[in-house]
C-alpha cells in the first residue's frame, strides 16, 4: 500500500540526515488539523544548491510543499514561481539544522516562519483546478495568498505553480521579506544553524518537582516582604517546555497535556525553542473576571464551551537554569518580562507588594476566592512551610470520599457522598454532601467509583447509617470539591454543596487545615480616613470631567491626593499627548493608592469620556479589545479612575502592525553605581550615532534610564523586534563585561541589561511624563542628553515635572526625525 510520503522516503538517507523519517499523522476527527483543529504551516528559508524558501501547508496528515526560489513577496504585482514538490511529513515544519551535503537538498535549512493557515476555498478542489486561496497567520506572513497552477509548457513536468499575494490591509510595494535574518524560533542566523552553534535546544534541569503549597491563615502579615496574589480555583499545574514541546503536569504527577492541547501548543510556540518549567493554574473564568471551577470541569466534558488559560504565577527553570534557589520577586521579575509578548490564553500572575489586608478585601468584594501571599524573598522548596499562606473569602475546600448513601427512594443514584480529610494519618469524618448532586453528577460520580467499593468504612470515625439508607463505603481515592457555610462546633461541615470532582490531587494531600496566624501575627490594617472636603463646596469638574473623592489620598510621601493627580495630567496633555494618543494603552490602576493595591489593566472596561476601544487580532486569530485616548478628556478620565501610570505600545492604531518607537531599557543590577548605568547610556547612544540613527533620552522613574528612537511606521514588528535585539547584542559582543542583551537572572549579574524586549507587537513601556506607582510619586521625565549628568532615574517627582513645564522642551525635533527601517 503507498503512503503520500514514500516519495519523501526514498530520497533521504535517515542514517545520515537529521530530517525526520515520513510517517503520515493520523487525522484527528476525520479532516485535516493539529491538535486544536488548526491547519499549521511553515516556511523554511533553505540554503541548498539553490536559495530558496520552502512552504509548507498541512493537509491530511503531511504537509503540501512548494519551493519558491525568490521567496514570497507582500506586492500582489510579484508573481513568485512555486515548485510543487513531495510531500513532508509533520514533523518537518519545526525541522532546523544542516543536511549533509551529498545528501538531497544539501545545505542549511532555517525556520523562517510558523504559525496556522485558513483555506479560503475548498482545498481539494483548490488543487485539482489550480486555484487554492488561503490566508496565512504567521508571525511575519500574514494575510490573503494565492496558489495558481501554471500549464506545463511541451517537456516540462507539472510542478508549476505562482504564489501571490491577495489585496488586503497588508500589502506593500516591496517584497516585505528583508531583515528577517534569523530563525522564528531559535533566535539563530544561517551561519549560527550551519556551525552547529546552540544546535541543541537548552534542556530543563529537572523533570519533576513537588509543587510549593499555601497554609491557611486567618489574617495577613504585615511588611513589605509578602507579595499577594488572586487565589484562583483552577487545577494547578506544572508546564515543562523544552525541545518545542510543552508537557501540563499536575500536582499529583497526572499528565494533562491531551486534556488541554491548544494551551500546550500555545507554550510551545510562545517559547520559540527556549526551555522553562512554569508553575501556574489553568482556569476557565467568567463575564466577571472570577475563575469558574465548574466551567473548568465541564471543558474537560465538551471542549466546545469556554476556553481555558494557563496563568503563570512562578517560573522554576529558564534555558537550563534552576531558579528554584533565587528569591520570588527576581523569579517573578524575569516571568513578567518573559511574558510581556505572550498569547490571550497566557497570562501573567499579577501582584501587590505588601499591604494584604487591602488585597484581601479587595478581592472578597469582587467575590474571588480569595488571595495568596508569598514571602518575596523566599526560595521554592515544594512544601507548605509558611513561605506561601492563603486567606480564602468563602468556605470551600476539597475532600476526599469515604462513601456514598442511597435511600429507598433512589435506589440507582446517590444521596449523599460521605467527606472526609486526613488528620494525623487518619481519615477523618466532616460530614456528607447531597446538595448538588443531580442524576447527570450521579452517573459521574458512580461511573468514577467503579472497582473502589469495600466491605468497611475507610473512616477513623465512621457515621452510621441513617434509617431507611443503604451505604456504600469506598477507597479514599476519589476527591470532590465542596462549598459549605461554616464549621460546626461538632468539627463537620454545614450547609455543604457539591461543587465537582478533582482528578489533579493526592487524597493523601487532603488535609484538615484549621485556619491560623501567619508568623507576623499583626494583621495589616491599612485603613484610610478619605477626605472629601473637596466635594463640600459643589461638583469638581475637570475637562468637563466629573471627579469623584477629589481629596483621596493616592501617594502618601510627599501626601497627593486624587485631585493632584488630575491635575497634573491635565496640565501635562500638551506635553504627553503627542507621544501617547492613538497608542494601545494598558494602564496601572490604584483605587486605595500607590502603597496599597494596585493592578495593570490592558482591556477597556465600561464606556469612558475620552477613551476609544479597538479590536485587535491577536495571535490565536481572534480579536480582543483595547483601548486609547486621542486628548486630555481621556487622560483626565482615566486619572479619575485612579489611573496612575500609562504604558504604550510602540506604533500608533493607525498603523498598527508598522511600530514607529523602539524604546531601549538600561536596566543595572543590584549594586551597579549610577555612573555604570549612564556609561551604557553613552555606549548605546555611541552605537546609534554611528548608524545614524537620533534617538532620544529620559529617566525610567525607578532604577534605569530609556532610549527612545523614533522612527517612521515602515517596518513589519519582526523586523522592528529583530533589529533592536541585535542592537543590544553588539553591545554586549562589544563589551562583554558591562552589558548582556540575555533575559536570564544568571546572564545579568554584575552588569547592565539592555532590554530590547519592549519593541514586540503587544510589549509596552512606560509613557513619557507618566507618574510611576511608587513612593514619592516619580515622573518618566523626558530629558536632554546634556543632563544625563545630572539626573538620576528616579531624581524627579510629580511636582518637579509640573515645574519643568514652561523651560523647553527637551525632546523638541523628535517629530522632525525622518529615519525608518527598511
Amino acid at each position: 500500500m503507498t503512503s503520500p510520503l514514500d516519495d519523501y522516503n526514498r530520497k533521504r538517507n535517515f542514517d545520515r540526515t537529521a530530517e525526520p523519517p515520513g510517517t503520515a499523522a493520523p487525522r484527528d476527527d476525520g479532516a485535516a488539523g493539529g491538535c486544536d483543529g488548526r491547519l499549521r504551516f511553515a516556511v523554511q528559508h533553505h540554503l541548498a544548491s539553490r536559495d530558496h524558501y520552502d512552504l509548507r501547508l498541512e493537509w491530511n496528515g503531511t504537509l503540501l510543499s512548494w519551493a519558491v526560489p525568490k521567496g514570497p513577496s507582500y506586492n500582489p504585482r510579484d508573481k513568485r514561481l512555486a515548485v510543487r514538490v513531495e510531500d513532508h511529513p509533520l514533523d518537518y515544519r519545526t525541522f532546523e539544522g544542516t543536511i549533509p551535503q551529498g545528501e538531497y537538498g544539501g545545505g542549511t535549512v532555517m525556520l523562517w516562519d510558523e504559525g496556522w493557515w485558513e483555506p479560503l476555498v475548498d482545498v481539494e478542489q483548490g488543487l485539482r483546478e489550480g486555484d487554492l486561496k488561503f490566508a496565512l497567520h504567521g508571525h511575519r506572513l500574514k494575510g490573503a495568498w494565492v496558489l495558481v497552477h501554471m500549464k506545463p509548457k511541451k517537456g516540462e513536468r507539472d510542478v508549476n505553480w505562482l504564489l501571490i499575494k491577495e489585496k488586503d490591509d497588508y500589502v506593500r510595494a516591496d517584497a516585505g521579506i528583508d531583515g528577517f535574518e534569523t530563525s522564528v524560533r531559535t533566535g539563530r542566523t544561517m551561519d549560527e544553524i550551519a556551525r552547529g552553534e546552540d544546535e541543541a535546544f537548552a534542556a530543563n534541569p529537572f523533570d519533576h518537582v513537588d509543587v510549593e503549597l499555601a497554609k491557611l491563615v486567618s489574617s495577613t502579615p504585615p511588611g513589605d516582604n509578602w507579595l499577594f496574589e488572586v487565589k484562583y480555583d483552577g487545577y494547578r499545574i506544572v508546564a515543562y517546555v523544552e525541545g518545542g514541546r510543552a508537557r501540563l503536569v499536575t500536582r499529583n504527577g497526572n499528565d494533562y497535556t491531551r486534556h488541554f492541547p491548544a494551551i500546550a501548543r500555545s507554550l510551545e510556540d510562545w517559547a520559540a525553542g527556549r526551555a522553562m518549567v512554569l508553575d501556574g493554574e489553568l482556569v476557565v473564568t467568567d463575564e466577571a473576571g472570577k475563575t469558574d471551577f465548574q466551567a473548568l470541569q465541564n471543558f474537560l466534558r465538551d471542549p466546545s464551551g469556554k476556553h481555558p488559560a494557563y496563568v503563570a504565577f512562578d517560573l522554576l527553570a529558564f534555558e537550563g537554569d534552576d531558579l528554584r534557589d533565587r528569591p520570588l520577586a527576581e523569579r517573578k521579575e524575569l516571568l513578567e518580562s518573559l511574558m510581556s509578548d505572550a498569547p490571550d490564553n497566557l497570562r501573567y500572575s499579577v501582584h501587590v507588594r505588601g499591604n494584604g489586608a487591602d488585597s484581601f478585601r479587595a478581592a472578597c468584594k469582587q467575590h474571588l476566592e480569595g488571595v495568596v501571599g508569598k514571602r518575596a524573598d523566599s526560595p521554592y522548596r515544594g512544601v507548605r512551610n509558611g513561605d506561601w499562606i492563603k486567606l480564602k473569602c468563602g468556605n470551600e475546600r476539597e475532600f476526599v470520599v469515604g462513601g456514598y448513601t442511597q435511600s429507598a427512594k433512589r435506589v440507582r443514584g446517590i444521596s449523599s457522598l460521605l467527606l472526609g480529610q486526613y488528620e494525623d494519618g487518619r481519615l477523618a469524618y466532616v460530614g456528607r454532601v447531597g446538595s448538588g448532586l443531580s442524576e447527570a453528577t450521579s452517573r459521574e460520580l458512580l461511573a468514577a467509583f467503579e472497582g473502589l467499593e469495600r466491605p468497611d468504612a475507610p473512616f477513623a470515625d465512621a457515621p452510621k447509617p441513617r434509617p431507611g439508607e443503604r451505604v456504600v463505603w469506598l477507597d479514599p481515592q476519589t476527591i470532590v470539591q465542596v462549598k459549605f457555610a461554616e464549621w460546626t462546633e461538632d468539627g463537620l461541615l454545614r450547609h455543604p454543596s457539591y461543587q465537582g470532582i478533582r482528578t489533579d490531587k493526592d487524597p493523601r494531600d487532603v488535609q484538615r487545615e484549621p485556619a491560623s496566624e501567619p508568623d507576623e501575627q499583626t494583621p495589616d490594617r491599612l485603613e484610610r480616613p478619605m477626605n472629601s472636603d473637596n466635594e463640600k463646596n459643589g461638583e469638581l469638574r475637570i475637562d468637563g470631567v466629573r471627579i469623584t473623592n477629589p481629596g483621596k489620598l493616592l501617594f502618601e510621601d510627599p501626601p497627593i491626593t486624587k485631585e493632584d493627580v488630575v491635575r497634573y495630567y491635565a496640565s501635562m496633555a500638551d506635553r504627553m499627548l503627542p507621544y501617547a494618543s492613538g497608542r494601545i494603552l494598558s494602564i496601572v490602576r490604584c483605587p486605595r493608592g500607590a502603597d496599597s493595591a494596585c493592578f495593570f489593566k490592558k482591556h477597556p472596561g465600561p464606556s469612558t469620556p475620552g477613551v476609544r476601544t479597538v479590536d485587535i487580532p491577536t495571535s490565536s486569530g481572534d480579536e480582543e479589545p483595547y483601548f486609547y485616548v486621542e486628548d486630555a478628556v481621556g487622560l483626565v478620565s482615566e486619572a479619575q479612575m485612579d489611573t496612575l501610570e500609562f504604558h504604550l505600545w510602540g506604533s500608533r492604531v493607525d498603523t498598527l502592525e508598522q511600530p514607529d518607537m523602539m524604546v531601549f531599557d538600561l536596566d543595572p543590577d543590584k549594586g551597579l553605581g549610577l555612573e555604570q548605568v549612564r556609561r551604557g547610556v553613552r555606549d548605546l547612544k555611541g552605537i546609534l550615532d554611528e548608524l545614524g540613527l537620533k534617538s532620544f533620552l529620559k529617566t525610567s522613574g525607578g532604577k534605569g534610564y530609556h532610549v527612545v528612537l523614533p522612527f517612521q511606521p515602515a517596518a513589519s514588528w519582526d523586523a522592528f523586534h529583530d533589529f533592536a535585539r541585535r542592537i543590544a547584542q553588539v553591545m554586549a559582543e562589544k563589551w562583554p563585561d558591562r552589558y548582556t542583551s540575555n533575559v536570564r537572572l544568571a546572564k545579568r549579574t554584575g552588569k547592565v541589561f539592555i532590554d530590547w524586549m519592549r519593541n514586540g507587537r503587544g510589549a509596552t513601556s512606560i509613557a513619557p511624563y507618566s507618574l510611576r506607582a511608587r513612593s514619592g510619586a516619580r515622573v518618566s521625565m523626558p530629558l536632554s542628553w546634556e543632563e544625563l549628568d545630572e539626573a538620576a532615574p528616579d531624581a524627579f517627582t510629580m511636582h518637579d515635572a509640573l515645574a519643568r513645564i514652561e523651560d523647553d522642551d527637551p525632546w523638541d525635533g523628535y517629530f522632525d526625525v525622518d529615519q525608518a527601517l527598511e
